[in-house]
């Protein structure tokens, strides 16, 4: 069963971090990576640019597309990265949330995928 990680920040929080303390936290994240990759249970991580570089498409009645700045909804954090993962089942997806690096300051969200298209045909 596959599963979607997210984590959520914002540019507050990211630059209060420390500026020395980023190698670090960047090798803990790589380190989680690295570890599920090597599993096969991690199938993608990806980070996301700072919320001001969003961009949200509308087509307008005559097809056409409208693009306008920033994410569709208005909120203090926004998606900064996520994780797709290919699990035996929830628990296992679970415990590898409870694993991902400051989990246990921030929230970890698990969404079970429920469709997936095929990309090969």
């Amino acid at each position: 069963m596959k599963y979607l990680l997210m984590i959520y920040g914002n540019q507050e929080k990211w630059d209060s971090f420390p500026a020395d303390a980023w190698p670090e936290a960047v090798a803990r994240q790589e380190a989680f990576n690295r570890k599920y990759r090597d599993s096969g249970e991690l199938l993608g991580a990806y980070g996301l640019a700072d919320a001001v570089a969003a961009k949200l498409v509308r087509r307008t009645g005559e097809g056409a597309p409208a693009v306008t700045d920033g994410p569709y909804l208005e909120t203090k954090e926004y998606m900064a990265s996520f994780y797709l993962l290919d699990c035996e089942n929830e628990e296992r997806a679970l415990a590898i949330a409870a694993d991902m690096p400051f989990a246990d300051s921030d929230p970890v969200e698990l969404w079970p995928i429920l469709h997936e298209s095929p990309t090969e045909q």
